[in-house]
């Protein structure tokens, strides 16, 4: 798979083309891409994606602080595990807000001279939002393609949306997010030295320096996979200011201890997929009763995550 930021060099013949953000990549943009790469392989053509960064709401609304399910790269290595050949993620500013969806459509047709555009039935891009399906089967009859409008996924009879799944992120319902996802909620960055009281205490931990836009789950403690070099290890994962130790703590720290890896993890890359939120984070009477508890927070990740798929 290929993973351009420009279509400044790409250049294709008969692609099949899909536009979103995507983020999450979760089982409604699944059913749109699976749709996608199925069609154009059959075709013996390329399934293609076009993207952006930033997420058009985050720029045109001014959005500030954690938004994303996904970084770029991680959005389009899960686009690439779904069979898509061409990643484009274009830079989202006011040059490209201000195309109109004729513009717009007529460069990707200069570009990747598209024959088939599949897209959500509720899609629309452009400025305003103008060109929602009818009007970009409107354009196709000019730039000569055709369009494939793909109906909503709908899980306990509400619509699979980022919006939703952000929701339930941010309040830790990680199992109903997984159910939206088609996975486990993923978090990933470099192990990088903490403060060491994990390790004084008997419970050495792993400080993750993570994506700073992406969406963290609620403060608290969850049964995790860690992944190291590919490899599954279980791992309790605490959210959290650590009010046992710290009382103006104000970021949040991703602090996981794996149950059965005992290797220096320093600098190391770190995935981290929630499984289940544990409990809340809590300010415990003494550094003893904190132990207690996470202890029996070994146990009860221990009771879940063998039972992991």
């Amino acid at each position: 798979m290929q993973h351009y930021r420009s279509l400044d060099d790409v250049h294709l013949q008969g692609a099949w083309v899909t536009i979103g953000s995507f983020d999450g990549v979760h089982r409604g943009h699944q059913a749109v891409l699976n749709h996608l790469v199925h069609s154009a392989h059959s075709a013996q053509q390329p399934a293609v994606v076009v993207t952006f960064f930033p997420h058009p709401a985050v720029f045109l609304r001014g959005l500030q602080g954690p938004y994303y399910l996904t970084s770029p790269e991680e959005r389009a290595r899960l686009m690439a595990e779904l069979g898509i050949d061409e990643v484009i993620t274009l830079p989202f500013d006011q040059n490209l807000a201000s195309l109109s969806a004729d513009d717009f459509m007529a460069e990707l047709a200069d570009h990747l001279h598209l024959t088939r555009l599949v897209v959500g039935y509720d899609f629309a891009l452009g400025r305003g939002r103008s060109g929602n399906v009818h009007t970009l089967r409107y354009i196709g009859e000019t730039l000569d393609y055709e369009v494939d409008a793909i109906a909503s996924t709908d899980i306990k009879d509400q619509p699979v949306s980022s919006t939703r799944i952000r929701e339930l992120i941010s309040q830790g319902q990680v199992g109903d997010a997984a159910l939206l996802l088609g996975r486990w909620y993923t978090l990933a960055g470099q192990v990088v030295h903490g403060d060491g009281r994990g390790g004084k205490i008997g419970m050495p931990t792993a400080n993750l320096a993570v994506w700073n836009e992406q969406i963290l789950p609620a403060r608290g403690v969850y049964a995790t996979l860690a992944w190291v070099d590919h490899q599954a290890f279980p791992a309790v994962t605490n959210i959290g200011l650590r009010p046992t130790f710290e009382t103006d703590a104000v970021l949040a720290r991703v602090e996981t201890h794996l149950l059965d890896y005992d290797e220096d993890l320093y600098n190391m890359d770190l995935r981290l997929d929630f499984v289940k939120f544990l409990r809340p984070e809590q300010r415990f009477p003494s550094v003893q009763a904190l132990i207690d508890q996470i202890q029996h927070d070994v146990l009860a990740a221990r009771e879940v995550l063998p039972y992991v798929p």
